[in-house]
C-alpha cells in the first residue's frame, strides 16, 4: 500500500510524506526490471527509467544540501549540456544509479530535518528560496518525473499505477 500524507499532520511532516510517497514510486518502477530494460530509451527525446532516477538524485543533493550549505558529492551538471544528468553513461552501472538515489535521499532527508519551513538558503540560479519552497519544488519534481516513470514502464512490460500492487 502506498504511503499516505497525513489527513491533519503538521506541515513539515505532510510535505516530507508526500515528499516520500513519490519517491517510493520511482523505486517502484524500476523494481524488478534488468539493466537493458532500465536503460531503453522509450520516447524520441531518450528517456529511460534509470536516466530519470539519476536526475532525481543530482536534483534532490543540489536543492536540498547545495542551496542550504551542506557537503553533497560531485554532481553531473554541465552548463554546456542541460540533459547530461538525464543520461546513464556506460561505465554507471545500475546499482551505481540507485546507490546514487539512496545517497541524495539519505543527504537530502538530513537537511530537511535540519532546516526549520522558513529557513532560507540559495539556489544554484542565486535565488534566496526557503525551505519550504525547496519541498514543495522536490515534490512537484518528483511526482512530474514519477509520472514520466509509469509511463515509460508501462511501455516496457505493462505495468502501471501510483503504487505497488497488493
Amino acid at each position: 500500500m502506498s504511503r499516505r500524507v497525513p489527513l491533519t499532520g503538521a506541515e513539515k511532516e505532510s510535505l516530507r510524506a508526500s515528499l516520500d510517497r513519490h519517491r517510493e514510486v520511482v523505486l517502484w518502477k524500476v523494481d524488478g526490471l534488468d539493466d537493458t530494460s532500465l536503460r531503453r530509451p522509450m520516447t524520441p527525446s531518450g528517456t529511460t527509467l534509470l536516466g530519470l532516477v539519476k536526475h532525481l538524485a543530482a536534483v534532490e543533493l543540489g536543492w536540498f544540501c547545495e542551496t542550504f550549505g551542506r557537503e553533497t558529492e560531485p554532481l553531473p551538471f554541465d552548463p554546456d549540456d542541460a540533459e547530461v544528468d538525464l543520461r546513464v553513461l556506460p561505465d554507471e552501472s545500475t546499482a551505481d544509479v540507485l546507490a546514487f538515489y539512496g545517497r541524495a535521499r539519505a543527504a537530502a532527508d538530513r537537511v530537511i530535518d535540519e532546516v526549520g519551513l522558513d529557513e532560507t538558503g540559495r539556489s544554484w540560479s542565486g535565488e534566496t528560496v526557503s525551505m519550504r519552497w525547496v519541498l514543495i519544488h522536490m515534490i512537484e519534481e518528483t511526482a512530474r518525473h514519477a509520472g514520466h516513470m509509469d509511463i515509460v514502464r508501462e511501455l516496457v512490460d505493462g505495468a502501471t499505477g501510483d503504487h505497488r500492487p497488493g
